[in-house]
Parts: C-alpha cells; structure tokens; sequence
C-alpha cells in the first residue's frame, strides 16, 4: 500500500541534489545503489531516465515496480508506477521542475525531450523509516 509523501519528506527530495535508487528484486534484496535526478510536482516525486530501455535501473524498477530511494536524512520504500508521458500539464510541470532544479548544472536538454518525458516514474512513498541511511 502506498501512502502520500509529507512535507519534510518532500523538502528532504527536493533539497537533495540527487537521488539513489536500488531496485528490489524478487525475494526483496536490493540491487546496487544508482544515483539519478529527481524533481517533485504537485507533492509526488518523478523521475526520468534519458531514454526507456529494459535493462539498467530503468528496466529493473519497471520489471518490479518496488525499489529503495534515499537522500539524505531519509531512506524509504518505493512503489513505482509508469506514467509516460502523462498529461500535457504534467509534463510541462515536470520539464519546468527538471530545468529549475538542474538548469545551471546544464545537461537539462537531455531530460525534457519527449524520448526523456516518456519515460517517466512517479515514486510513491510505501514505508518510509524516517531513519538517515546507512553511511
């Protein structure tokens, strides 16, 4: 069951220059830790990849649709929904987020391409610790 991130949960993501991912597998271990860019919009959490592939940690969370996240201060339990492109207003959300979050960093082009605004993740709180992760 999912739950609705809380604001310090939202503040901690969208402080943190980059978020780490580890898939799940099946009988519930982590794969390797993977960090990527993470934006939030209207209180959930999206991520992108440049271009959708089956392989990676792209393929792994879409082949489970559970994986760990954490920034600091926060580690937490993920479910993971494909929601591709989505609505026009979610993606021009998602494309303005991605550019005020990383444009001085450069290297946004890549991520607000329609390839990139297809392959979208929205990352929903499942069991949040609340506890820093492991050093």
């Amino acid at each position: 069951m999912t739950t609705a991130w809380i604001a310090e949960e939202l503040q901690r993501i969208g402080a943190a220059h980059e978020l780490q991912i580890a898939s799940m597998r099946t009988d519930g271990t982590l794969r390797r830790w993977v960090p990527i860019w993470v934006v939030s919009a209207d209180g959930q959490v999206y991520v992108r990849t440049w271009y959708r592939r089956d392989t990676g940690w792209f393929g792994q969370v879409l082949a489970s649709h559970r994986a760990c996240i954490r920034v600091p201060g926060l580690e937490a339990d993920v479910a993971i929904e494909d929601v591709g492109e989505g609505s026009p207003e979610l993606r021009a959300d998602i494309d303005a987020a991605y550019r005020a979050k990383y444009g001085r960093h450069g290297g946004t082009e890549r991520m607000v391409t329609d390839e990139a605004a297809a392959a979208k993740l929205r990352l929903s709180s499942a069991a949040v610790s609340g506890q820093p992760p492991p050093a």
